[in-house]
């Protein structure tokens, strides 16, 4: 599967040579077309996507796409192998590149940022290229959006934060986000060559991530039929592919559909609001230290369950896009996570017990959009299950 999306002032442009894909969206468009349309307003992120095996190597067109010629390479320290490999492909295409800085870090703590501002300064960098998950494209984000230079996201997981106009950053413990079109990466090269090498526990972790987005979509407040298509389709995209991953690490195809749904995932938390699932997430990675991918995985499941009840219709278009779901989401869910073999506490993660008190003061601090109220006693029975690491029920 590979496709080229731009997105600019004369409106979407996307040419795909798959044929399957096609046929989804043609499919999609008529689930849509029999839902009662009530009123909406839906703004596309202007975005450029590149997509496909190999297109790694369209990078240094890319930046000359852009009129730049000194991109500053961003990454973790466990990715600085492929800061090198960016650098070779680079300097192929003629571009040398103003620096690697290695030190992004989760939840995007402010001096890391700070630290980084000073090392682009000093090496006078035009652009940002962030290579790697969530906690380097949210690297790229923040340094983009405090300098105006243009940030090209290249994704090696399924996180899906590149086509989002949010960014999340820590700082004394505490984690916020906030929503500026300036935020969003302009151009996202999708290369599923990058992933091929992503251990299958993490592939797992951040494939549910994505799936959290679009779950929450259903529901925003500001959702609309667009983001409903986009949601269910990234949704079973993952939810089919991800068990074949976890199978069977090399297998291109499910590679390529994973991204592909992350992809879209993506899309939607980029074009509607954030509720509670996103809100505890913050509030538990944040405050607690817990790895991002992780943390969304375990909580998602039983904060659906929370606000089941407020939204039977969404809930049964989840089912719809969960295999083996028996009409039940919140069963899918549980389904998919033992297929996953993934770890179900956040104990497993250095929660400790006293913890569950005060995660439960920090999200009622703040009441937010959400299909149900908030309830302190069935919040805090929410986060203590997420903590012993039980399956998710439908009773809260």
């Amino acid at each position: 599967m590979t496709a080229e999306a731009d997105i600019n002032n004369h409106g979407l442009y996307i040419v795909f040579n798959s044929r399957v894909v096609l046929d989804i969206f043609a499919h999609l468009a008529a689930i849509t077309a029999q839902t009662i349309m009530n009123p909406f307003e839906y703004n596309a992120n202007p975005g450029r996507v590149v997509f496909g095996s190999g297109s790694i190597n369209k990078l240094p067109a890319e930046v000359q796409r852009l009129g730049l010629k000194s991109p500053l390479l961003l990454s973790t320290p466990q990715q600085t192998s492929h800061l090198d490999d960016l650098a070779k492909v680079l300097e192929n295409g003629n571009i040398k590149p103003a620096g690697k800085y290695s030190n992004a870090t989760m939840h995007t703590p402010s001096h890391i940022t700070e630290e980084a501002m000073a090392y682009l300064k000093e090496n006078a960098a035009d652009c940002v290229v962030s290579i790697g998950g969530g906690s380097t494209t949210g690297l790229g984000k923040a340094i983009s959006v405090r300098t105006g230079l243009p940030h090209i996201s290249i994704p090696t997981t399924y996180a899906g934060s590149e086509m989002t106009p949010i960014l999340g950053e820590t700082q004394d413990g505490r984690k916020t986000t906030r929503s500026d079109p300036k935020i969003l990466p302009g151009t996202v090269i999708y290369d599923v060559d990058l992933t091929m090498t992503l251990p299958a526990a993490l592939s797992a972790t951040s494939g549910v991530n994505a799936i959290a987005h679009a779950v929450e979509s259903l529901y925003a407040s500001n959702t609309n039929p667009i983001i409903r298509m986009f949601a269910l389709e990234g949704t079973s995209s993952l939810a089919k592919s991800l068990p074949t991953i976890v199978n069977d690490p090399h297998n291109k195809d499910a590679r390529s559909q994973a991204q592909y749904g992350a992809w879209l995932c993506g899309i939607t938390l980029g074009s509607s609001a954030m509720a509670l699932h996103h809100k505890l997430c913050h509030t538990l990675g944040g405050s607690f230290n817990l790895p991002h991918a992780e943390t969304h995985t375990i909580v998602l499941p039983h904060a659906l369950s929370y606000n089941a009840p407020a939204i039977p219709s969404q809930m049964a278009d989840l089912a719809s896009a969960l295999p083996e779901s028996n009409g039940d989401a919140i069963h899918g869910l549980n389904v998919l996570l033992e297929k996953l073999k993934v770890k179900r506490a956040l104990s497993d993660f250095g929660m400790k017990e006293e913890d569950i008190d005060k995660a439960t003061d920090i999200a009622m601090s703040a009441q937010y959009p959400n299909p149900r109220k908030l309830e302190k006693e069935k919040i805090r029975e929410l986060i203590r299950r997420c903590w012993a690491g039980e399956p998710a029920k439908g009773d809260l």
